[in-house]
């Protein structure tokens, strides 16, 4: 059965399912699921995963998914590794009675395996690269499952179209490659059987969606969450990770992104990028081949998402809602062994024998690429007739083998660049060929592992000019065979010291780890043309160095220490899961997990009802922006039923109600003139009055402004500089604002701000902070924390030592007033046992021990306390207080604890 937990994920895209000719949720499990057996898995604790994720009791245990099986001691760690396709080659019997199968060796997928711990099981989950009857699909996917450890996802064949072709080849695709669809017909040459053009089309997504959603329900089946990690790869699955998070909060989560990440100023023309975006962040940990990459993603998390990354002892890491999201930069490898084994094949030599005598005497570069409109074939072209024009040495003697893949799409774009290559070759051959003697040969057929490593073997250079991809392993592969099989005696071997060159494009991510390649623009003709010539007239000791170099490089990072690598990081990433108290929150593709402190609880209004009617000295110190009203409101004065609540509380003798705020003191005393008894303390404490007909106090005595001359230059050169920018001018502090800014530009000055302030400012008595989308430069001594730490002491100054105290504010500035809140018992501040109310506003870490969700659940809980109250008019409370206390040296009050963060309200 389906659980209600993800359900209300797909609303965004129920709309047009019905015209993808899906029948159903039914129809849907029909497909391979029922007859699916479950596999034998443990737990590592007693007690139901339900309960351990948080799902509903009620709901009914008959699942097709193995976290219903009975508890054990017993347990070990698998891999789920997720991905489009099966590392597996399906064929149908020449009898055609049932299917034979067979593992794919040169899937990247199957060869990870090797990284892998060996007591770590590894199974597959993936589409079937086979159309199977539905009403074989059962027995086929527990064939799979019994004898290759996969977990097959069938896909309707309109569905699939729809998910691959039309968002995955169509949308994703191209754009990750800086492709934009300026037409209708844009992105044809990705595909031409999905329907709808080159932009973006809501039925694809929702089809997307849709997809993910059935290979979500795949892992359901096979999970253990106590136990099992999952490996999500590619830009196919990016919505995966939504629907496992939604479902097992606490569950391990690692994605790859085999494909480049484009810059943000490309990424977000996509309508969905947020929902991505989102997605991606409910893993633990998200890799990527290059910094480039990883650096377009965290500019589009901090551009679109407001998130800033953060690198701890070289790690990066997102703060989201509690979950640190580690980044990790690892290219992908080789599989050594495989290649080494294919060395040694004897079809290898007769090969390399019969190529030797075709190239004999000739220089041969070697170009090998799949045909499509990315890898700058007809570029690579261009290049060599010009190097065989400018440098006439080569001709004659230097030879091109393009080795051409077959194409996997077709479209205008596609077909026009064949036409492109085709022309190329022949004008190329026809001015530059002799008898005996062509300068390109162009291979555009299928071409077996064996004749390509022999082609690496007798090349002199590889040549790599593709304009845009996420890694590509043709000069691993190349420097491998150009060192040859350890051991082998070859008679065909290529005798003397071992060499390689390289000439690669600076658009593919395998260029940064190949230090001693000559990079190039491939738009560049000339540029590449001479990187070609450099390249095969470079001394042979230059070589054979670089070589060394790049093989030392590419043996120690293969595919098994790539998985290995990611493996450890997820496992660092995911250490403190089960340690966290976890709420999911949100809906569709806003869903989040809130990983909180297992004491962080939502404030009961009952029980602190009941602890404020017993007591009988009470510290309420509220914030205000974000806690009294909304962050978001327009409007900010405070509603009338505020100011009542606030005047029925002041109103008990028992009572000492405060605003503390980061506002100005002429403002807030402006819209409280109706609250005589209410305390404030104006700009975090710095101004401070008992009641409204009290005098403002100042934290500190006979303060000198005089850095405020030295600061304010300072601010006025960045406000400047900065479009978007402000500075905001308290009577006690200057705040410089840039939320109005470029995110990326308004990050960048503040930091150099702060640095800049903080010189000018070294030997003055402020402190200088960074806030959420500001500077702020104020005295030191002044903060929430010492606020909240004054009125308590004055309170017992007084004789009226508070034995219940309430504390709620939404921001980071308010965080140093919990901290103290939290400390004052021990330093005997209140009663023995006194009840302590630290409240945040919202699900999000913090040192507070209670929440509540909004301001209207603020304003709730303080109506409550207010119809508990017993007002007595004969006495002011305030003002006999403020009396006490008249004779206290407000300096002496202070508190040499560090400054809070700073925060707007």
């Amino acid at each position: 059965m389906m659980s209600r937990s993800y359900t209300n994920l797909l609303d965004l895209a129920e709309g047009n399912f019905a015209a993808l000719g899906l029948a159903g949720g039914g129809a849907r499990r029909r497909q391979g699921s029922f007859g699916l057996k479950r596999m034998s898995r443990v737990m590592t604790v007693p007690g139901t995963l339900s309960e351990l994720d948080g799902e509903d009791e009620s709901e009914p245990a008959a699942t097709n998914s193995v976290a219903s099986d009975a508890p054990s001691s017993v347990a070990v760690d698998r891999m789920i590794v997720v991905s489009n396709q099966l590392p597996v080659v399906a064929r149908r019997r020449p009898d055609g009675r049932g299917w034979s199968f067979s593992w794919d060796e040169d899937s990247l997928l199957l060869q990870l395996r090797d990284g892998i711990p060996d007591e770590m099981e590894v199974l597959f989950v993936g589409f079937l690269r086979a159309d199977v009857p539905i009403a074989e699909q059962d027995e086929v996917s527990q064939a799979l499952l019994d004898r290759f450890r996969c977990a097959p996802v069938f896909l309707p064949d309109h569905l699939n179209d729809r998910f691959y072709h039309g968002f995955c080849k169509r949308q994703l695709w191209p754009l990750f490659h800086y492709m934009l669809p300026f037409s209708s017909s844009a992105s044809d040459a990705t595909t031409s059987s999905s329907p709808g053009n080159g932009r973006f089309d809501r039925s694809a997504w929702e089809a997307y969606v849709l997809a993910n959603k059935f290979f979500f329900e795949k892992v359901v089946e096979v999970i253990n969450p106590e136990d099992d990690y999952v490996w999500v790869h590619d830009y196919h699955l990016m919505a995966l990770p939504t629907f496992l998070r939604r479902r097992f909060n606490r569950l391990r989560i690692g994605f790859f992104l085999h494909s480049p990440f484009p810059s943000s100023e490309i990424y977000r023309t996509l309508p969905v990028r947020e929902e991505i975006l989102k997605a991606l962040l409910n893993c633990d940990l998200i890799g990527f081949h290059t910094f480039d990459y990883a650096r377009h993603f965290l500019s589009c998390c901090s551009r679109m998402l407001g998130i800033e990354y953060q690198s701890k002892r070289g790690y990066i890491g997102l703060d989201y809602f509690g979950r640190t999201v580690g980044i990790k930069i690892m290219p992908v490898g080789i599989h050594m062994a495989q290649l080494q084994s294919g060395l040694r094949l004897p079809d290898r030599e007769w090969r390399l024998s019969e190529l030797q005598q075709q190239f004999e005497g000739k220089t041969v570069l070697l170009g090998v690429d799949d045909m499509d409109i990315f890898k700058g074939i007809n570029l690579k072209l261009l290049a060599f007739e010009n190097m065989l024009r400018t440098h006439p040495k080569w001709q004659g003697r230097a030879v091109l083998v393009q080795i051409a893949n077959p194409a996997r799409g077709k479209g205008k774009d596609l077909e026009t660049i064949q036409a492109e290559i085709e022309e190329s070759c022949r004008r190329i051959n026809g001015d530059f060929g002799q008898s005996g003697y062509s300068p390109v040969v162009f291979i555009d057929r299928d071409v077996s592992s064996v004749e390509k490593i022999a082609y690496y073997t007798i090349a002199e250079c590889v040549v790599v000019t593709a304009v845009r991809d996420g890694m590509n392993l043709t000069p691993y592969e190349y420097i491998v065979c150009r060192q040859g099989a350890p051991g082998s005696e070859s008679i065909s071997e290529v005798s003397g010291p071992k060499k390689s060159m390289l000439v690669v494009s600076e658009f593919i991510g395998c260029s940064p780890s190949l230090s001693g390649a000559i990079r190039v623009n491939p738009w560049n003709i000339e540029a590449t043309a001479e990187g070609m010539n450099e390249a095969i007239s470079m001394p042979e000791q230059e070589k054979q160095l670089r070589h060394e170099k790049h093989y030392r490089y590419v043996s120690s990072h293969d595919v098994a220490y790539w998985s290995r690598s990611f493996i450890q990081d997820l496992e660092r990433a995911c250490k403190d899961h089960f340690r966290r108290t976890c709420w999911g929150i949100g809906l569709g593709f806003g869903f989040r997990v809130v990983a909180l402190d297992p004491h962080f609880t939502k404030l009961n209004i009952d029980s602190i009802v009941n602890a404020y009617e017993i007591s009988e000295s009470r510290a309420i110190l509220l914030d205000y922006d974000g806690t009294l009203v909304p962050q978001t409101s327009i409007n900010k004065p405070p509603s009338p039923e505020v100011v009542s609540i606030i005047n029925t509380l002041c109103s008990d003798r028992r009572n000492i109600v405060f605003l503390v705020s980061g506002r100005d003191k002429d403002t807030l005393g402006e819209w409280f003139a109706s609250c005589p008894k209410l305390g404030i303390a104006a700009e975090h404490g710095y101004f401070l009055r008992w009641s409204r007909d009290e005098e403002w106090q100042t934290c500190t005595q006979a303060l000198d402004f005089g850095w405020m001359e030295m600061a304010k230059p300072v601010m006025n050169l960045y406000t400047e500089a900065t479009d978007g920018s402000s500075i905001e001018t308290k009577e006690s502090a200057l705040v410089w604002h840039h939320q109005d800014a470029d995110p990326g530009f308004g990050s960048s000055q503040a930091k150099e701000l702060l640095d800049h302030l903080e010189s000018v400012l070294a030997n003055e008595p402020v402190t200088v902070k960074s806030g959420q989308f500001i500077v702020e430069v104020k005295p030191q001594g002044v903060s929430k924390g010492v606020v909240a730490e004054r009125i308590l002491a004055s309170m017992k100054e007084g004789g009226k030592q508070a034995d219940f105290v309430l504390c709620i504010g939404d921001d980071r500035s308010d965080e140093d007033m919990f901290e103290n809140i939290a400390d004052i018992m021990k330093r005997n501040m209140v009663a023995p046992r006194t009840p302590l109310f630290a409240c945040t506003v919202g699900q999000k870490p913090s040192k507070a021990k209670f929440y509540l969700d909004d301001t209207f659940e603020v304003v709730t809980m303080l109506s409550a306390l207010a119809d508990a109250t017993e007002p007595e008019l004969e006495t002011d409370s305030a003002d006999e207080l403020a009396a006490s206390i008249s004779s206290v040296d407000i300096g002496d009050e202070q508190s040499e604890s560090t400054d809070g963060p700073i925060g707007g309200s």
